[in-house]
């Protein structure tokens, strides 16, 4: 099956495997002072708030992400002798938050809509197809051609209805080899450090088997594992067709869209592709899984589950956001949102489960060696067995985070006071 890699089918939700793993290539910067700066970024012309807005440090690999509801926190370490931080988001302008050596509260990013024509660039092609080919063929000169260490946030929940019943975070290190040859083989993930918060009622355990994890930052990574969606071999299966342009970090980009052609025996994706059009770079890619046959998309994410229990898919999701960086283009952000139902046999009535994954590159550097395999993070382990509790609130340190939203600040008081024991 080619619709993800075996080796992702890594997240077990709230299955109970201990195995321990003592973390030692993370770059430990928490004793590094640093200044905070915190905020919101919203739309100039509709004051509405702006999610999953890039904010870094020019010149740097340090950088972070908004939240769904536009709110934001970066650390900016001193050593960095940084001037501004640069926000950018697609369709949008890109703006600056000044750097004066000071913490910044409350700051209000107004970013303005890009309403200018988009200038067409030579196209070596009007086939949308060309185009996706041509960028693939460009991989080797538009992203990495050494080894990289990338230092990531990586936040894990689960919801039952409504209801949190499962938060694990984690600072993890992610091991990326050259692009060149877009493979993964020897790409790895290791957990740094972390914290969890699980409900502790009996009725909220949920011992089944989903793709994902934070090996996400490996496998999801559209652009240098092939087996996912964009290989010579798979291509073939879609059908592209072009959209309207559009500019993201103040460059413009095909938006092409892609359905699936042919009927196999596997669930294929739909979903778009942004393309810069003078790199030929793949920027950002929105992907999901056809659900048209149930029967493929259950296996295509659910690996186990206990006899006896229905399951049924109703979406997965993918995001993925890639940044340049002094003519290099990077991974930067990822996220995954999976939605189904389950009931027991004899049972009435399904309840409704979301499942969201993110992580965001927060800091980079070359590095010739990578983890050992002893120490990665394993396709069988759950993250919640690899953190501690929601023990220490300073736990980050200077490690830049994505800012919880405010349901889920409340759903981290309520499982707190839960585990306490209190009303």
């Amino acid at each position: 099956m080619r619709t993800f890699s075996k080796q992702a089918m890594g997240w077990i939700l709230m299955m109970l495997l201990a195995c321990g793993i003592i973390p030692v290539r993370a770059q430990d910067q928490a004793e590094e002072p640093f200044i905070t700066i915190s905020g919101i970024v919203k739309d100039k012309q509709t004051k509405k708030r702006l999610g999953y807005v890039n904010l870094s440090v020019p010149g740097t690999s340090v950088g972070t992400i908004t939240n769904e509801e536009g709110e934001f926190t970066i650390k900016v370490r001193n050593s960095l002798q940084a001037r501004q931080v640069e926000v950018s988001h697609i369709g949008y302008l890109n703006d600056i938050i000044p750097v004066t050596g000071k913490n910044l509260s409350d700051y209000t990013v107004w970013l303005e809509p890009n309403t200018n024509s988009l200038a067409e660039v030579i196209i070596r092609a009007d086939d949308p197809r060309i185009i996706v080919q041509e960028a693939l063929r460009k991989v080797d000169d538009n992203y990495l051609t050494t080894g990289s260490m990338l230092t990531g946030f990586y936040r894990e929940t689960a919801q039952k209805g409504k209801r949190y019943i499962n938060i694990s975070e984690a600072i993890i290190d992610i091991y990326k080899t050259s692009y060149k040859g877009r493979s993964v083989d020897r790409d790895r993930v290791q957990i740094y450090k972390g914290r969890k918060l699980l409900s502790q009622k009996a009725s909220d355990t949920l011992a089944i088997k989903l793709l994902g994890g934070p090996n996400l930052s490996v496998y999801v990574d559209v652009v240098k594992n092939p087996d996912l969606l964009l290989s010579p071999e798979i291509l073939p299966y879609y059908a592209f067709r072009m959209e309207e342009s559009t500019m993201l970090n103040d460059r413009p980009h095909y938006v092409i869209s892609f359905v699936p052609a042919v009927i196999l025996p596997y669930a294929l994706y739909e979903g778009k592709l942004f393309i810069d059009k003078e790199r030929l770079s793949f920027s950002r890619a929105e992907f999901a899984l056809n659900m048209d046959d149930q029967v493929k998309a259950t296996e295509a994410i659910l690996r186990r589950k206990p006899f006896g229990l229905r399951f049924k898919p109703l979406e997965v999701s993918f995001l993925v956001t890639y940044k340049e960086q002094e003519g290099v283009t990077r991974l930067s952000y990822i996220r995954n949102e999976v939605r189904f139902k389950c009931d027991w046999k004899r049972k009435l009535f399904s309840t409704n489960y979301t499942v969201v994954s993110e992580m965001v590159v927060t800091d980079g550097r070359e590095a010739q060696s990578g983890i050992p395999y002893r120490m990665s993070f394993k396709a069988d382990q759950s993250l919640s067995d690899k953190v501690l509790d929601f023990a220490d609130e300073h736990v980050w340190g200077a490690y830049n985070i994505i800012e919880p939203t405010e349901s889920l600040e409340n759903a981290v008081n309520k499982l707190k006071k839960q585990q306490k024991g209190k009303p």
